[in-house]
């Protein structure tokens, strides 16, 4: 099963193209990044002196991702999913049973630090997601509010560091991988991009 990876800056869209993906290609497996916030002591104690701890790679917990991986490419049947409580800063379990007879196309590996996972991104389908910085502050304060109990200057000043890291270190996996730039208003792009993955569903490289 080919594995898909969608990364971007916070609100430049990473949600909006994999649930897009997913429609065209049915029964592929959504895994985020943001599901996998550690909630440990450490964590805890490391976020007290550093402001924006939850916008480096250091708090996701990047075995679990691999792990789940793993057992997908195995082909288990039960595998143990997360969801992080961005209120209340704690991790739960939920173990989803999952159907291979059905032909999982793709595996969507998404979220801002879904290229900075320490897997092989020679062998996955590398996008990146773009948009102007003002349009992804809005995103995110959007959601921060509604969905994560933050107040506006938190947001955005959370939103202005987590766009800074991103940009410092993307330039890196650029040069080492092949990578689409995608911006969700280009649709020539996004029809390339599907007639590619249609391609690749098609040959053997895909298993």
């Amino acid at each position: 099963m080919k594995t898909i990876v969608i990364t971007g800056p916070s609100g430049s869209g990473k949600t909006y193209l994999s649930t897009r993906l997913s429609k065209l290609f049915r029964d592929s497996i959504i895994i985020k990044t943001d599901s996998f916030y550690r909630d440990n002591l450490l964590i805890r104690f490391l976020s007290i002196f550093l402001y924006d701890i939850y916008d480096r790679p250091l708090s996701i917990n990047k075995n679990k991702i691999k792990n789940i991986l793993k057992s997908i490419f195995n082909k288990d049947k039960i595998i143990s999913f997360y969801k992080y409580d961005f209120k209340r800063k704690n991790s739960s379990q939920v173990k989803t049973c999952i159907n291979y007879t059905r032909g999982n196309q793709f595996i969507i590996l998404e979220g801002i630090f879904a290229h900075r996972l320490d897997i092989n991104y020679q062998e996955t389908v590398n996008i990146i997601c773009e948009e102007e910085k003002e349009i992804c502050q809005q995103r995110r304060l959007n959601r921060d509010q509604l969905e994560r109990g933050r107040e506006c200057r938190e947001v955005n000043r959370k939103f202005c560091k987590s766009w800074y890291l991103f940009y410092k270190n993307i330039q890196n996996f650029i040069n080492r991988n092949e990578v689409t730039t995608l911006n969700q208003k280009d649709n020539i792009s996004f029809d390339k991009l599907v007639s590619n993955l249609n391609k690749i569903k098609q040959t053997k490289k895909y298993y």
